[in-house]
């Protein structure tokens, strides 16, 4: 069984409800907050976390939003057929033209989806700023697998960040989970190698430096 708010046509109806709602709203934005993106993205996403659950009313059974800073999940909810849905919340503001977002780590994206009931959903909300009120342009609201590997890339971070190459290129492509995770198997098999080289180059960089240091008279 597999989820009916994303294997169907559900899922676009509700981002159409979000990109409303969040256009309806008014004066949730100070002066100070209009003046740095990272205020006004974070600002955005509290709203949400307040009016999710009214949001997605006729899906959600449970529903949670107190997360820390470094959790996988900026919102998670549970559905009346017992998918388990973890949200991460990205905005991008079109005046800053391009930014990489990090969104999971490959490793526990992994361990989360051994669970077929588990979904990792992205929620990316693009925006521009008339005056002092949010103009939502786009909302995307997809579980990972359905971002094409053609807009993604991975960070050397850790076991490795799935990153998003490009905010303003959002590519969704809905596909099975199978299939989306041979894909990033395939792409680590690739990723890894570079990442030792790098390591071989950096470890025969401070032998050098080593050496220098050795024969350099105190």
């Amino acid at each position: 069984m597999k989820s009916s708010l994303f294997y169907t046509e559900e899922y676009k109806k509700i981002e159409n409800k979000i990109r409303n709602f969040l256009n309806s709203q008014e004066g949730f934005l100070s002066p100070h907050t209009l003046s740095s993106t990272r205020a006004t993205g974070d600002a955005i996403q509290d709203l949400l976390a307040e009016n999710f659950r009214s949001i997605m009313k006729e899906h959600i059974k449970e529903y949670s939003s107190d997360f820390a800073r470094r959790a996988m999940a900026d919102l998670a909810f549970t559905d009346k057929d017992g998918f388990y849905y973890i949200v991460d919340v990205k905005t991008h503001r079109l005046e800053t033209h391009f930014n990489m977002p990090n969104l999971t780590s490959v490793e526990r994206l992994a361990r989360f989806y051994e669970d077929d009931k588990n979904y990792f959903l992205v929620l990316i909300i693009t925006y521009n700023l008339q005056k002092a009120r949010v103009n939502v342009q786009k909302v995307h609201f997809v579980p990972i697998e359905f971002l094409s590997w053609d807009c993604l890339t991975i960070g050397a971070l850790g076991w490795g960040q799935i990153q998003i190459a490009n905010s303003n290129n959002i590519i969704v492509t809905p596909q099975s989970r199978k299939k989306w995770m041979l894909e990033l198997c395939d792409t680590l098999f690739e990723f890894y190698p570079n990442e030792i080289s790098k390591i071989n180059d950096r470890i025969n960089y401070f032998k050098k430096v080593k050496q220098y240091w050795e024969n350099k008279k105190e």
